[in-house]
Formats: C-alpha cells, structure tokens, sequence
C-alpha cells in the first residue's frame, strides 16, 4: 500500500497531527538549548549538603554517632537479689489488705501475692537509720512466732536491743505496776497480728512501731513496714540479719563495706519438728 492510499484512509484529524507542520517547532528549537542545564543547578551544589564544610564539622559528626546510649542505673540492692529471692522473702499470702497493695509487685498463677524486694531493701535502709538514732536498750523487739525467737535474739544480741520473746505479758509496756515492766523509745514487731497485745500497748503509751508486714497485714497502730514474708524461717533470717547489718553499719560500729561476726544461718531458727507441732 503506498503513502497516499494510508493518508486516505486516515482521520482529518489524524493526517494533520501527522504533518510536517506540527513537527516544525521541535525544528526551530537548538539542539544545545535542549541538553544545556538549568543556571540554578549544579553537580556541586547537588551533593554539597552531604560534605561537611571542615574538618572540625566531620569530627562532630562522628562524635554524635558515637554518643553511647542512654543505660538505666544498675540496680543496687543490700544482698544479691537471687539471694533475696532464694529466701523467699518476697512470697506473700492468698489475701492482700489495701494497706500493703502498694508493696505488692505482682499476684502468681497459684494465687500468692508477691512483693516488690526493691521497696523491702529500701525500708530496712530507712528504717535502719531511724533505729540507729535511739539508745541501744531503748529499742524493744517483739516475737510472738516461733521461726521470729532466733533472729530477733540474735539481733538484740548484736545491737543492744530488748528482747520480748514469746508470749506478750499484758501491761508489759502499759502497767506501771508491773514487776518486769520495760520502757522502750521504739518497738519493733515481726508480725503486727501475732504480736498485736504488744502493737496494742505501744500504741497506748505512745511510742514509735515497726513493723514486718506480709500481704494480709494492716497498719492499724503501726508507723513503720517492713514489707517481707513473716512467717518464712529463712526469710526471717534474711531481714533481721539485714537490719542489724545496717543498723551497725549506721552507727559506725563496723564498715560501711563490713558484714557481723555472725552469718544469716545463725539468725536462723533451730526448730525441731516437735516444736514445730506446738506453734
């Protein structure tokens, strides 16, 4: 088919679009205008913004991208926290008090509450500068339960306390008429519930209490927790040994960096399983 016979059968329309006259413009145009960049536009200045300007710039950049990150202080605890927990002085009850939900870390599957060890080791360092500040006789220290008789012996053996051991006597502390009456600045008690004649009547004669408490506990009468496993035998050990370390510690009696004579097993309680029937 010659051209003519295409141009026929083509549009109007289409045979001027394909005419020599349309493409006259792009003929008019100079080839060096075409492929002449644009007067704003350089190869320098596109890549200038990623070459610092001198060398003191370049070390700056370097500076940043070596800056270390920000770490979280490590945490620093008055025994290691594997040796804490392997006492189990975080184990709490089945029951929780309003008072103590802010101590309590976590609930477990079985249903035991767990403590926060972090704010236990925070209230002995607390608790064992305020204790530090009283005469050494002048502290009394309350223990109803049986695996509570050895740590706190121990703990009034090493720091001078008093020791109410066993079964509190009514008017202990309240009586004036009473023979074997004590007259204490401060009490402390391994379990507010089972010392509660001893809360009680420090209470009356109006007199500073601390206090170990677990998850079920309250603070009626009580101005200072301990937030511990209470009825634990080796967690009892844990706590009172921790306390009459800081406490020594504290009053300068042994270095900041120095342990007591005696270890955490001798804080703990020698019980038989006869005697362990009897509770």
């Amino acid at each position: 088919m010659s051209e003519d016979q295409v141009k026929e059968n083509l549009p109007e329309e289409t045979i001027e679009e394909t005419g020599e006259e349309q493409t006259e413009p792009f003929e008019t145009v100079p080839q060096e205008e075409s492929i002449e960049p644009a007067e704003d536009v350089s190869h320098e200045e596109s890549i200038e913004p990623d070459i610092p300007e001198s060398i003191d710039e370049e070390e700056e950049i370097e500076e940043d991208d070596d800056e270390p990150q920000e770490t979280p202080p490590e945490e620093t605890l008055l025994l290691p926290r594997d040796t804490l927990l392997s006492a189990g002085i975080h184990i709490g009850t089945r029951m929780k008090t309003l008072d103590m939900e802010p101590f309590i870390y976590r609930v477990r599957p079985d249903g035991l509450f767990v403590l926060d060890v972090k704010k236990t080791d925070d209230r002995i360092r607390t608790i064992a500068k305020f204790l530090s500040r009283y005469e050494h006789a002048k502290v009394a220290v309350a223990a109803t339960r049986l695996y509570a008789h050895e740590p706190v012996k121990m703990f009034c053996k090493l720091t001078g306390a008093t020791p109410i051991i066993g079964r509190f006597i009514p008017g202990q502390l309240s009586n004036p008429q009473y023979q074997n009456r004590i007259d204490p600045e401060v009490i402390v008690v391994s379990d507010p519930r089972a010392d509660a004649q001893a809360v009680k009547e420090a209470s009356d004669v109006g007199i500073p209490i601390v206090a170990l408490c677990s998850t079920d506990n309250e603070f009626a009468g009580v101005d200072l927790v301990i937030p511990t496993n209470n009825k634990g035998r080796r967690a009892l050990a844990v706590i009172f040994w921790l306390l009459t370390r800081q406490v020594l510690r504290e009053r300068g009696e042994i270095g900041p960096d120095k342990d007591p004579s005696v270890s955490i097993e001798d804080f703990e309680a020698k019980v038989t399983r006869d005697d362990e029937e009897d509770t």
